[in-house]
């Protein structure tokens, strides 16, 4: 997974760019600019609460349609947002956004079991999908995913929201540049303490346990910032609280993967402690340290074989941290461009996913 100087030159450039616009982009004549339209399937915490505020900030998005299977709570949104009334969907009548004009593309933020087939229902109604992570719960439902969108013409893009951070584009360019020497191993960490009820701790729902949700991070930063797929897997799986929350998911997971390179990456995630998220860099001339995953901010600190020495704190905090993936993936579909997180990057993700909980004595899915 190799991200060129071109890729990476323009993704930077978004990234400023957003920064420095006012929020809402003027045309010559004082008209709005063209806005990328979308429908949000699922009002949840992540959609709520960051997604949806962070395309109020867009200079490219509007959203002017919603799914959910609560009426009210879809009414009261549509008034924050200006939705018409006309334009909230059920799940039952989802595939009538095909005779939408005013849609172009949607996020899917509902749980994990449910990407692929609204992913799929959506490339049959002729829209782009932006599909949050973990892609799906089965290699062979990612697979079908990317078929479905290819079949349609349509883009299909996972959010991975840190690759279009600056502060990890930054990590990337320390290392792809050489700033720091030679990569010679990776750690990485993310977790939290899963409240008992939450419909990620359903097998069914969820795929698998806290490698699937936030592990998941640890997994992708490893492969974005080696540019490599991992040969060799070890992995280790347990359950140490016995409170009745672990009955069907794991409770922690830890893996070491060895990259083509030489590499080596040492990873862990929880869901039954506080874990802040972070990877750290070890190199021949120097380190680079990420603080946070997190909506709440990032901090990229570093030392370099020059010696000099960074402290770089979150220059775009959420919700702007979904303006920016938003923002890239309107740029994708105007510009006919395949995006750097499209449905293969998901698949590559889930299938080592795959080997991971194989290596653990687990399986993905049910």
């Amino acid at each position: 997974m190799q991200l060129t100087r071109r890729e990476f030159a323009r993704l930077s450039a978004m990234a400023a760019l957003s920064r420095a616009l006012p929020l809402r982009a003027q045309t010559a004549g004082g008209s709005e600019e063209r806005k990328l339209r979308w429908c949000i399937v699922a009002l949840g915490r992540i959609s709520m609460g960051q997604f949806m505020p962070g395309l109020k900030l867009s200079k490219t998005g509007r959203i002017t349609a919603l799914v959910s299977g609560h009426r009210q709570k879809a009414e009261q949104q549509a008034a924050l947002y200006d939705v018409p009334s006309s334009a909230i969907y059920g799940y039952e009548n989802f595939d009538e956004i095909r005779h939408n004009k005013e849609i172009d593309a949607v996020y899917i933020a509902l749980p994990n079991s449910m990407h692929a087939e609204y992913t799929i229902r959506a490339a049959k109604a002729g829209k782009h999908v932006l599909c949050e992570k973990p892609m799906a719960t089965t290699l062979a439902d990612c697979s079908a995913m990317i078929e479905a969108c290819r079949r349609a013409n349509v883009k299909l893009m996972i959010a991975y929201r840190c690759q279009y951070h600056p502060s990890h584009l930054k990590a990337i360019e320390l290392i792809r540049t050489g700033a720091v020497g030679q990569v010679q191993a990776i750690e990485s960490a993310f977790g939290f303490d899963i409240r008992p009820g939450e419909w990620r701790l359903n097998k069914k729902m969820a795929g698998g346990g806290p490698l699937v949700d936030v592990g998941i991070y640890s997994l992708n930063a490893s492969r974005y910032l080696t540019g490599e797929n991992p040969a060799d897997i070890k992995a280790y799986a347990s359950v140490i609280d016995h409170d009745g929350r672990f009955t069907e998911l794991e409770e922690n997971d830890g893996w070491t993967m060895r990259f083509p390179s030489g590499i080596v990456a040492s990873c862990s995630t929880t869901y039954g402690g506080l874990m802040d998220g972070y990877f750290r860099v070890f190199a021949s001339k120097g380190w680079i340290h990420m603080d946070g995953f997190s909506y709440d901010g990032m901090h990229l600190t570093a030392q370099l074989a020059s010696g000099e020495k960074i402290d770089r704190p979150d220059p775009v905090r959420a919700p702007g941290q979904f303006t920016l993936e938003a923002d890239y993936f309107a740029d994708c579909v105007w510009n006919d461009r395949e995006p750097k997180t499209d449905g293969e990057e998901g698949l590559r993700d889930m299938t080592a996913i795959s080997r991971i909980y194989e290596s653990a004595g687990l399986r993905l899915g049910v």
